[in-house]
């Protein structure tokens, strides 16, 4: 006999006293939070309890007059993020628009009616790992064919029909663009069982429908502040996969930022592929530093970030804004991807490694405590063992404070994808392996630097361990403490104790 699962909706107070009273019977049922915010909760029934776990529930009901909301079993989802924050941004999008149309979130797959994939496709190993994902996904769908199985994202936008004859379990793949008519998707599988396929590159980003509550309790968030992008990086897929650049209304992002606040969150980070090419034509004319300003402004936002920014389009007037933006964070991610100009070059980048340099000196100059992370990419095709030499010199010269480095990989579709001279798989690994202990020295070595310094913090929640409370400084750098969680959402001031590899240990020295 298998273990019965029942979902309810339920007052937010009462939650804490149902546990305790439907576990006060030993053996009998277990409560689960699935989701604080919105107060779902899931009863796991004993087998051969279920008479006498409904006749706790009716007097729980009629008895004590708890609100106890039984949700059908029909409308409930599951979510599975792959890459990007930009993919974060879009599943937060997906699940206010589910929570909308009145389907709750659960926490495993095998309760949800609905299940989403949203994917990414930048390079080989997230397409495989979405792959292998999907794969686990389709055994639930054999054996529930009633369920609706979805792939969203990035992938889906590529892959199209192929995927639905590859994994035909499938009943719709939605790129990134088309995630504004969900509902209307949904409708048309629900009507005649149709699969569907939408992957339009022209819509405009829709706007965001806030779902009360969806925010509360989270410190850090993120605002898609536009889609796509115009660069055409010879290696790069995203301009085939999420479309031409579109600006969103600065209006919408600022009311977005507000629900946002309201809600509890403390820190914000606009996204875009590369926000320095954020324009808006209305009453006024905005570009980015404007709405930099604006959502700065904000009453009640402690910290602001922003990613990516494209090194061609870094202007003197942004670099600015880590000066007089007093909560905009002094950490900038500006992607490098490889040290040889001629690599640069055929890379299609738009700038050269002295401007880079040149562009690093000025952020430093204006504010000596920036931490600088970058993109770096191995084995582009054509790369010789002296432009690879460039690359590690120059990380050697700027010694970022984190890089996010990997291997080229092919994408069909890209003008690299048709170049000659591709570096053999052996020799990629060789080069990222010396290019990450290289980069692993000299962040141990900042970090390191910090030891007996005060920094400020943003309280996020648990560490990873659980042992211990976590959160970030303006540098972007993770600290693990001890720490009162009442504190969580705040800012604090830590001594710091140790720098580690990837992280620092903190001392409390007060709250802010």
């Amino acid at each position: 006999m298998q273990t019965i699962k029942r979902i309810f909706r339920v007052d937010r107070k009462d939650i804490n006293y149902l546990r305790s009273t439907i576990e006060s019977y030993d053996g009998t049922a277990v409560v689960r939070t699935l989701d604080p915010l919105v107060a779902f909760i899931e009863i796991q029934i004993s087998p051969g309890c279920e008479e006498l776990v409904s006749e706790l529930l009716d007097y729980l009901k009629k008895g004590e007059g708890i609100d106890l909301v039984e949700k059908d079993a029909s409308r409930t989802f599951f979510i599975t993020t792959m890459g990007c924050q930009m993919n974060d941004c879009d599943s937060d999008y997906l699940a206010q628009s589910l929570g909308h149309l009145g389907l709750s979130p659960v926490d495993d797959p095998n309760d949800a009616y609905l299940i989403l994939i949203n994917t990414c496709t930048v390079r080989a190993k997230a397409e495989q790992k979405a792959f292998s994902h999907l794969g686990r996904m389709s055994v639930i769908k054999r054996r529930k064919p009633e369920i609706i199985l979805g792939v969203v994202g990035c992938m889906a936008q590529q892959q199209g029909t192929e995927l639905i004859k590859r994994f035909p379990q499938i009943d719709f793949v939605m790129g990134p663009r088309e995630l504004g008519r969900i509902q209307e998707v949904l409708n048309r599988i629900g009507s005649d069982r149709q699969r569907v396929v939408a992957t339009d590159l022209n819509p405009a980003p829709p706007s965001q429908i806030p779902f009360r509550g969806y925010f509360e309790g989270r410190v850090t968030g993120y605002i898609s502040i536009m889609q796509g992008c115009n660069n055409f990086c010879t290696y790069c897929i995203v301009p085939y996969v999420r479309g031409r650049e579109i600006s969103r209304s600065p209006d919408d992002i600022i009311a977005e930022a507000r629900n946002l606040i309201t809600e509890g969150v403390k820190e914000i980070t606009l996204l875009g592929q590369n926000v320095n090419s954020y324009r808006w034509e209305g009453e006024k004319r905005w570009d980015f530093v404007s709405l930099l300003r604006e959502v700065s402004g904000l009453n009640g936002l402690l910290r602001l970030r922003f990613t990516t920014s494209h090194p061609k389009d870094l202007s003197d007037e942004l670099i600015q804004c880590f000066v007089y933006l007093n909560n905009l964070c002094p950490h900038l991610h500006l992607p490098l991807q490889a040290g040889s100009n001629s690599v640069l070059k055929r890379m299609k980048r738009g700038y050269t490694r002295e401007h880079y340099i040149d562009l690093i000196a000025k952020l430093r100059s204006t504010n000596p405590d920036i931490a600088i992370t970058s993109d770096i990419m191995v084995g582009f095709p054509g790369e010789s063992e002296n432009e690879f030499s460039e690359t590690l010199d120059l990380i050697g010269q700027v010694r970022f404070d984190a890089i996010f480095s990997f291997k080229y990989s092919d994408r069909k579709g890209t003008f690299a994808y048709k170049l000659n001279e591709k570096v053999d798989e052996t020799e990629k690994a060789s080069r990222l392996s010396v290019l990450q202990n290289l980069q692993r020295q000299i962040t141990l070595e900042k970090n390191r630097a910090l030891e007996g310094k005060q920094m400020e913090v943003l309280v996020e929640g648990q560490s990873k361990k659980g042992r211990q409370l976590t959160g970030r400084t303006g540098t972007n750098k993770v600290v693990n403490f001890d720490c009162d969680s009442r504190y969580i959402g705040c800012l604090v001031k830590l001594s710091i104790k140790h720098g580690l590899q990837n992280s620092l240990q903190g001392e409390i020295e007060k709250t802010i």
